[in-house]
């Protein structure tokens, strides 16, 4: 499949608008598109586009998926008979049995600008039913193609001078359908009770899930993998600091299952991790960096088939049944536990439990025990922000601080596991001997860095969330 990534912004262009002359124009093109959706239109919810465009007599098959501010766009050629299978195997966690049918045809007359390393496009569309035009909008799309940010926002400005609105800003597919626009975050309300609250954090992370998962089946950038693990670990960590108000039985089993997915995601994980390290780390060994990029040989072995787990895992009943219950709580909520009591509270019991651990390590911590308490960081990071409605503004503060905490801590345990990772390396092939010693030498300097930092770091970070839950 051809990749590319889309970083574009749109705006509306009403009946009066003139394109103002900013480059060198391009041919006119002239296509039809047939949007793909399962019938209650879950892929256009979620942000996801499958559509057969016919070109010139050529038909092509693109999906886009949303990335961070900007969307991946693959493409295959192709009849439009059915949607490949290459990229339906991207949406097996949308689509969970559902099959993609046509939702909404549309004929578009498209004129193109080249301008300062971008593309201006104006395109006139008539939405089709048919043969019959049910309506008709015109939107400007402004697409980078070598340019920077810096480029676009200028573009934009003058578009908007010369007429152009907000209207473009939902995609086409919206607009002929009249949809809303992609699911956006799940915001808690300042009035939610602890447990409708627990039930939209839940819902937000289980949209999360989605929105990486394509992208982790697709394999090529590690951060889908990455926040595909982080919104498993937030949901358990939830549901860990929320227990005294749900019912426990119900929890632990939905933790459990969370438990399960993030086995089969960590060991992945874990060695992007450790390969992206061990790479900058190599890389900066000058005549030994040859050498010392050989010692990730074995490493990308591991990698292939702890990836191969990740997929099989995705692939499983178990996985896309965890994701039905978790979007079931959006309709059902949680169920009610023994006691009731305020988020705050909650948190502020985590951070005692953490605070009681820093206070018990001795005057120079083991590596385990420092990377324990970072796990016990990371619950109290959790937990304020499952609170985050009642604590405001110092709430965030101390997310902030349990970040920093995290990542000095982080780096000292990412530490910990490359050096002994390397070593063992260098022990299977000692020809590599020189350049394992010195990657072992940056990452003993990088530990070496974290030690003498982490105890000012917990300390900011220890007020800020006092200061937050008192």
């Amino acid at each position: 499949m051809r990749k590319t990534v889309e970083r574009e912004i749109k705006l509306g262009a009403d009946e009066g608008f003139v394109l103002p002359e900013l480059g060198a124009p391009l041919p006119e093109r002239l296509f039809v598109s047939t949007y793909y959706d399962a019938p209650d239109l879950r892929l256009a919810r979620s942000g996801v586009t499958l559509r057969h465009r016919i070109e010139g007599g050529a038909g092509l098959w693109q999906l886009k998926l949303p990335h961070g501010a900007s969307r991946i766009e693959l493409e295959l050629p192709g009849p439009p008979a059915h949607p490949p299978v290459e990229m339906l195997d991207l949406l097996v966690a949308h689509l969970r049995g559902q099959v993609p049918v046509p939702v909404a045809r549309m004929r578009t007359r498209r004129e193109t600008v080249r301008v300062n390393g971008a593309e201006i496009v104006e395109d006139s569309v008539a939405v089709l039913d048919g043969v019959h035009v049910t309506r008709r909008f015109r939107e400007l799309e402004v697409e980078l193609l070598e340019g920077d940010e810096e480029t676009l926002r200028r573009l934009e400005k003058q578009l908007r001078r010369a007429g152009a609105t907000d209207a473009g800003q939902v995609p086409k597919l919206y607009r002929a359908l009249e949809l809303a626009g992609p699911v956006e975050p799940y915001v808690v309300p300042a009035d939610a009770t602890p447990r409708e609250a627990l039930a939209i954090a839940i819902r937000e992370q289980a949209r999360r899930m989605l929105v990486h998962d394509p992208g982790t089946r697709l394999g090529e950038d590690i951060e889908d993998l990455h926040q595909l693990r982080v919104a498993t670990r937030r949901l358990r960590a939830f549901l860990r600091a929320a227990r005294p108000i749900v019912d426990r039985a119900w929890v632990e089993e939905l933790r459990g299952e969370l438990a399960w997915l993030g086995s089969a995601l960590g060991p992945a994980r874990d060695l992007d991790v450790l390969v992206e390290r061990l790479q900058g780390d190599a890389a900066a060994l000058d005549q030994d960096a040859e050498t010392g990029l050989h010692l990730l040989d074995d490493l990308a072995r591991e990698r292939a088939a702890a990836r191969a787990a990740v997929l099989e895992a995705l692939s499983s009943d178990r996985y896309f049944a965890l994701l039905d219950r978790l979007e079931g709580i959006a309709v059902d909520g949680v169920p009610p536990g023994e006691a009731d009591a305020t988020l705050r509270a909650l948190a502020a019991k985590e951070l005692r439990r953490a605070r009681r651990a820093a206070a018990t390590l001795p005057k120079e911590p083991s590596d385990d025990e420092l990377h324990a308490l970072r796990i016990r960081a990371k619950r109290v990071r959790y937990a304020l922000e499952l609170a985050g409605h009642e604590l405001g503004k110092r709430g965030r503060r101390a997310v902030s601080a349990a970040k920093d905490v995290q990542d000095v801590l982080g780096d000292h345990q990412d530490s910990t596991v490359a050096e002994a990772r390397v070593r063992a390396l260098a022990v299977e092939h000692p020809e590599w001997g020189v350049a394992a010693g010195r990657i072992v030498e940056r990452e003993r300097a990088r530990r070496a860095a974290a030690r003498a930092a982490w105890r000012s770091v917990w300390r900011r970070f220890e007020q800020r969330a006092r200061a937050a839950v008192a």
